[in-house]
């Protein structure tokens, strides 16, 4: 009976995984121009067949589902210390903010697009709520979701256009402005 080699399969599995993370990746960029990209789109940016992505994912939907599971993780970071959370964040935004804001400018006028910024909000508005959770508990209820609203415009995509773009501050200036922001409000 013949086994087949342990390298070989460390080899293929690897290359599954390359090729699943650029296709996650091609849907990523994807969604920085299209709240609806086909899946031509992705397969051609991920330079593999519509056939591969449907192998790997099954429909568009799951592909999307992971592919938010990707941008959700690009800025995680343990509860409790804002200056983990905001270089994370402004990691994501150094990547994904023009994209963003882009997408920003055309939610009034196509709703395919006003419903991922909403999505992209909400699921902004979650992340501030679990990464400022320690300090956010010693509050009283009553005045925790007015901090929240504060600390999410502290750190919102806006805030880094700002920052960054307009004012054309460094990443580290605006990182360090953006953490006094929290700091000043969670105190």
């Amino acid at each position: 009976m013949k086994v087949p080699r342990a390298y070989t399969q460390i080899a293929r599995a690897e290359s599954v995984a390359a090729t699943r993370r650029r296709i996650v990746e091609a849907t990523a960029a994807a969604l920085g121009r299209s709240p609806e990209p086909t899946l031509a789109e992705v397969a051609g940016r991920a330079e593999v067949s519509v056939q591969t992505v449907l192998r790997h994912f099954g429909s568009r939907d799951a592909l999307i589902v992971e592919t938010a599971g990707l941008l959700a993780a690009e800025r995680a970071a343990a509860p409790g210390d804002p200056v983990p959370a905001v270089r994370a964040l402004y990691w994501q935004y150094e990547r994904r903010g023009d994209a963003n804001i882009q997408l920003l400018a055309r939610e009034g006028g196509d709703p395919a697009v006003k419903r991922l910024m909403d999505r992209g909000r909400a699921l902004h508005r979650d992340w501030v709520a679990e990464v400022f959770a320690p300090p956010l508990r010693s509050r009283p209820a009553a005045g925790r979701d007015v901090l929240v609203d504060l600390l999410v415009v502290a750190t919102d995509v806006y805030t880094w256009k700002l920052l960054r773009r307009d004012r054309r501050l460094s990443r580290r200036a605006a990182e360090a402005r953006v953490v006094r922001l929290v700091e000043g409000i969670l105190r």
